[in-house]
């Protein structure tokens, strides 16, 4: 309910500001036009409405970008006398503006508004040469994080740095989303740390940036890459990230949310073999309860037969696979269950009479009694000489290679219908 309030608070807001800056733009001609901080403060307060989950907030901020650009390009030498006005040309290009336009503002400012270092820093790491201006950009952070640009610099200084320094990409990270609490600045640096840490293995940073995005920005538009993000941490360091962990996580979630990223989850540990996770998943997305009218999930039959592919019940499990409707399946998990259905038919398959050696237990001709009488103690069984018992070994080392190459081409499938979608 005080989300409803919230978001219901935000577009009347965001309505009531598109109006008076529509409203100001149409009189520019007639009337002394806003100054650039004002208009970037409308901006920033979409940008912030749209991460904290009001995407209809999404169109009022091309506007917004788009009336600033405007208002940047035919603004006088003199409007930046005022400092807040040259930083929020600078903030505009680190918050999605169009690059030639800070490109335009420095190559007329004649009169030395802008500091060249970070105008020059910006227009490189814009330009897509972040490498080059990486060590610049830490070296000026000092001096401006306790500036109005200080968050946004640091949200570039630390894409600028995380290739050659990803600690040092953290340090600016977490710098930007303490001085930029409850802001699109905090959801980025918030989203990309938990990149950093997921990818690095560092599974206690992860888990906090994780809990810390859940209960801040779900219903932010980049929600779904985050998902993406904390499946990969969870997957990857399961052990060492525990049920209870992921648990806490996704508490905050609503129940759809929830199950999806069960579910994701599942898919994922099911295709790489880790089939306790999967198991684990599968179930507890089950366990939620569904909208009114829906039956029946399929991918929850299918990632628990995936996990349980390698059981002695994949006979069973193959059927259960076949049997679920292609209605309740994506087009890639269609073409997944194909996948496993055929891993699980080769593993059914009869081997080949003639892989391994038949041994003859009759009785060697000649042979005296002290012979037959260790026969008749061990009547009814063969003998087993030991280039049967080598080539059984192979055999059943063959089906573990088959299972686990199985395995395999499940994840090459997937990874190319990740690349299909």
């Amino acid at each position: 309910m005080m989300r409803m309030r919230r978001t219901h608070t935000l577009r009347l807001l965001a309505a009531t500001l598109f109006g008076l800056v529509g409203a100001t733009m149409a009189q520019a001609q007639a009337s002394e036009d806003l100054a650039p901080y004002k208009m970037l403060r409308s901006l920033q307060f979409v940008q912030d409405s749209v991460v904290g989950g009001d995407h209809a907030a999404a169109e009022m901020q091309k506007f917004m970008l788009a009336s600033l650009d405007r208002r940047l390009r035919t603004a006088g030498s003199d409007v930046f006398e005022d400092p807040r006005n040259v930083d929020a040309a600078l903030i505009y290009a680190m918050s999605g503006g169009n690059p030639a336009t800070l490109e335009f503002l420095v190559g007329k400012d004649v009169e030395g508004y802008f500091d060249n270092r970070v105008a020059d820093a910006l227009r490189k790491y814009l330009g897509g040469k972040a490498a080059l201006v990486a060590k610049p950009l830490a070296e000026m952070m000092p001096e401006y994080r306790d500036s109005r640009i200080g968050p946004y610099l640091a949200l570039v200084s630390a894409s600028a740095a995380l290739p050659g320094d990803p600690k040092a990409a953290l340090g600016f990270y977490d710098f930007a989303r303490l001085a930029a609490p409850g802001t699109n600045v905090e959801e980025a640096a918030l989203r990309r740390s938990l990149a950093i840490a997921a990818g690095s293995g560092m599974v206690e940073a992860g888990l906090g940036y994780a809990n810390r995005y859940a209960r801040r920005f779900l219903h932010s538009p980049y929600a779904s890459q985050f998902a993406d993000l904390f499946v990969m941490l969870a997957v990857d360091n399961y052990g060492e990230v525990a049920d209870a962990d992921i648990e806490g996580i996704l508490a905050s979630m609503d129940n759809d949310r929830k199950r999806e990223t069960y579910l994701r989850i599942a898919r994922k540990a099911a295709i790489v073999g880790k089939s306790e996770l999967a198991r684990m998943a599968s179930a507890r997305a089950e366990e939620i309860p569904l909208a009114p009218g829906l039956k029946s999930i399929g991918e929850v039959d299918l990632y628990s037969g995936l996990a349980n592919l390698a059981s002695p019940e994949v006979g069973r499990i193959v059927n259960d696979l076949v049997g679920i409707s292609d209605e309740k399946l994506s087009q890639r998990d269609q073409a997944l269950r194909a996948a496993a259905k055929f891993v699980g038919d080769e593993v059914l398959r009869k081997p080949d009479p003639n892989s391994l050696a038949q041994v003859d237990a009759a009785t060697t001709p000649g042979e005296g009694p002290a012979t037959a009488d260790s026969q008749t103690a061990h009547a009814g069984q063969p003998k087993v000489d030991e280039k049967s018992v080598a080539q059984a070994e192979d055999a059943n080392a063959g089906i573990d290679e088959f299972v686990s190459k199985g395995r395999s081409k499940l994840a090459q499938i997937d990874s190319l219908l990740q690349e299909g979608k």
